[in-house]
């Protein structure tokens, strides 16, 4: 056993430890520490203990060595193993500052969402991304809309739901089942043809694809699906933590417009027969005649009256004068397209608007509708002690009106305006009932309307 201060042969091992000041970028007790052992040969003489500190690498460095300098070689090794930590700490670093620049993209673009006022203008920003920003050739987006009701609602705003490919609808989750079979997170890797083909309808199909299922309360609502034409834009094994905060995100955004167009229409439907209201009709009344005059094309207003609707009252009682409402308007609703407007006017007026159709064509849709409710059985159930037992079955008949703004043939159109053409159709609906009830008259392209005052 040699005694304290003999000289000895061995290794010495000497010990960096990074972190007391701290790599450029980094501070404090963040900065990781790293350890790095070496062996050296030692000569004969006393161990001592340094501590070093270079200004000048930023590095603070503790070392226990003995006095005497080691061989060149292994200074040389010594640098060359201090160059390789200094390349891989840039190395992430830049990472760093990337990946800072690229949060701070999807976070602009995830305020900018939460900050738009409508549904569609949100699917607008979404499938039409600022190119700058985001490297994305393809871009579509998938809605589960069992009832029809976000179709709708973009319908009745006119907007062209047909003419957006990447605008995609399904009634049911069976066709999200099989892109999302395994979790709720998203799914990156090659386009498969056999898979994806439904969500890129359009020509190129992209190479990659990144697959964002939109996720409320565990319940899938929708897919985002960004596509590129890069095989390796979107690779398996990637880190998707940014894309799954944004289709979180997404996800909350698609939510609330949809409410918030639900609570719309709550304030703008009727109650009983579930169709649009006085007040949304008013509205869209003079917003149908302005995009007629803009786009030159025909506008048909439609007033629908039930004949006789105060003897269904009397007869069979209020209650069944409410379900005869509520089926009437049913059966209207049959005959239009989704883009056409139905209210209920007031008491058992019904009333219609007809975009982009002309004089022949409203009279042909008026004249259908005619012949449904005349077909139409309306079924009553007799219950009540004192009265007859039994179902009885009854029919009502409907009275129609219709004038059609045609902005080519009306010298007068730049003066047109939703009471004008609103008289003129309450006009042909006097008509119809004075001649008997249970017909459909129209008084054609009026012209020169903006001279009469209603």
């Amino acid at each position: 056993m040699p005694a304290e201060g003999d000289a000895v042969c061995g290794l010495m091992f000497m010990v960096d430890i990074i972190g007391d000041k701290g790599a450029p970028g980094l501070r404090g007790h963040d900065q990781p520490a790293t350890i790095t052992a070496s062996a050296k040969p030692l000569r004969r003489g006393r161990v001592e203990n340094r501590h070093t500190d270079d200004p000048a690498d930023g590095f603070s460095i503790r070392r226990a060595e003995m006095s005497a300098t080691p061989a060149v070689p292994d200074m040389i090794g010594a640098h060359g193993a201090e160059a390789s930590l200094r390349q891989r700490l840039d190395n992430v670093l830049a990472e760093g500052r990337q990946n800072e620049r690229k949060l701070r993209r999807f976070q602009a673009l995830e305020l900018r969402l939460a900050g738009l006022g409508s549904l569609w203008e949100l699917i607008e920003a979404l499938l039409y991304p600022d190119t700058a920003n985001f490297q994305w050739d393809l871009v579509t987006l998938l809605l589960v809309d069992p009832e029809y009701e976000v179709r709708r609602t973009l319908e009745e705003e006119s907007i062209p739901v047909a003419d957006q490919p990447m605008l995609i609808f399904v009634s049911s989750l069976d066709g999200l089942d099989s892109l999302h079979p395994y979790s709720l997170f998203p799914m990156i890797g090659p386009f498969q043809p056999n898979r994806h083909a439904g969500l890129f309808p359009q020509l190129p199909r992209p190479a990659s694809v990144a697959l964002l299922p939109l996720v409320r309360y565990g319940k899938l609502i929708g897919s985002l699906n960004l596509g590129s034409y890069n095989r390796e834009r979107f690779v398996k094994g990637m880190r998707a933590d940014i894309l799954e905060h944004f289709a979180a995100i997404v996800a909350i955004c698609v939510e609330n417009a949809v409410n918030l167009e639900r609570l719309k229409r709550q304030g703008l439907t009727d109650t009983l027969t579930a169709v649009n209201n006085r007040r949304f009709f008013d509205q869209r009344l003079n917003e149908e005649v302005a995009a007629a005059r803009r786009n030159l094309r025909s506008l048909s207003c439609l007033l629908l009256d039930i004949d006789h609707f105060k003897r269904v009252n009397d007869t069979y009682g209020h209650q069944m004068g409410d379900q005869v409402l509520r089926e009437i308007a049913t059966v209207i609703r049959a005959q239009l397209r989704g883009g056409d407007v139905l209210a209920r006017y007031g008491g058992e007026e019904f009333s219609v608007l007809l975009a982009q159709t002309g004089a022949e064509g409203a009279l042909e849709i008026a004249e259908r509708i005619r012949r449904s409710i005349e077909e139409h059985r309306f079924t009553l159930q007799r219950h009540a002690p004192g009265s007859e037992q039994g179902i009885q079955q009854f029919s009502v008949t409907i009275s129609i009106g219709i004038a059609t703004f045609n902005p080519e043939h009306d010298p007068h159109a730049i003066k047109m305006n939703g009471d004008v053409l609103l008289g003129h159709t309450d006009r042909a609906l006097y008509d119809a009932k004075a001649r008997g009830r249970n017909r459909v008259i129209s008084v054609g392209d009026v012209v020169e309307m903006a001279q009469e005052i209603w």
